[in-house]
């Protein structure tokens, strides 16, 4: 179930560290299919460093139920809101490229283009996507906002398509688990002025799942 609409109301932890600051969110899943327990976990960590446009995140399940092909899906890194493409200029997806607005001016499936799949698309070196914000008023371009999986072969399938406006999805996980094991993803979201801005943010921290926070430091772990 999405815990945007089933948890309501969270009780967060705030760390406040010597130059960063840090939210822990968590919420244990009430329902559950059919012969499915209730009661695994979702652990998320927000990490915001002083002097930075970017955070960086983890977000992780603790299962108690045995799964074939058990994964969380997210918004990476949010819809696009836009009228013909008026808020935004092109969108970069490491493992397609460069997109025009243009190619959002009509609603296509989720699979019908840029979906990203781990079983058909070959593994990217980096798992980058973001978009080039544009001035609905005036037209110009700003900063890209974007969203950065800093292990790709965690992610299972991604989607970027349009239906009224641009859905940025993605699931990671999507391998078997047994009950009492976890799976993780990690993540840098914010802004960049540039794609090597971004390349080069995430070659600084590539390769992790985990995000370790006391109020000594943080760390991404593996």
């Amino acid at each position: 179930p999405q815990i945007c609409t089933r948890a309501k109301i969270l009780k967060p932890k705030v760390i406040r560290g010597k130059d960063f600051l840090a939210i822990k969110q968590t919420f244990q899943y009430r329902t559950a299919a059919p012969g499915k327990k209730t009661g695994s976990l979702w652990t998320q960590w927000l990490v915001f460093p002083n002097n930075t446009r970017y955070f960086i995140s983890m977000d992780r399940i603790d299962a108690v139920n045995s799964s074939d092909a058990m994964f969380l899906r997210l918004d990476m890194p949010g819809h696009i809101r836009h009228k013909q493409g008026d808020t935004f200029s092109q969108i970069y997806l490491s493992y397609y490229g460069k997109i025009p607005a243009s190619e959002f001016a009509e609603n296509f499936a989720p699979d019908e283009n840029f979906n990203y799949r781990r079983d058909r698309n070959k593994l990217p070196k980096r798992f980058i996507r973001g978009y080039q914000m544009r001035d609905p008023k005036t037209g110009k371009t700003g900063p890209w906002l974007a969203g950065m999986t800093l292990d790709p072969s965690v992610v299972h399938e991604a989607w970027c398509h349009q239906r009224g406006y641009v859905c940025m999805i993605e699931e990671f996980g999507g391998r078997p688990i047994k009950a009492g094991e976890s799976f993780s993803a990690a993540f840098i979201v914010g802004y960049f002025d540039s794609i090597d801005e971004m390349n080069e943010v995430y070659d600084r921290y590539k390769g992790h799942t985990g995000l370790e926070v006391t109020k000594d430091g943080w760390r991404l772990t593996k």
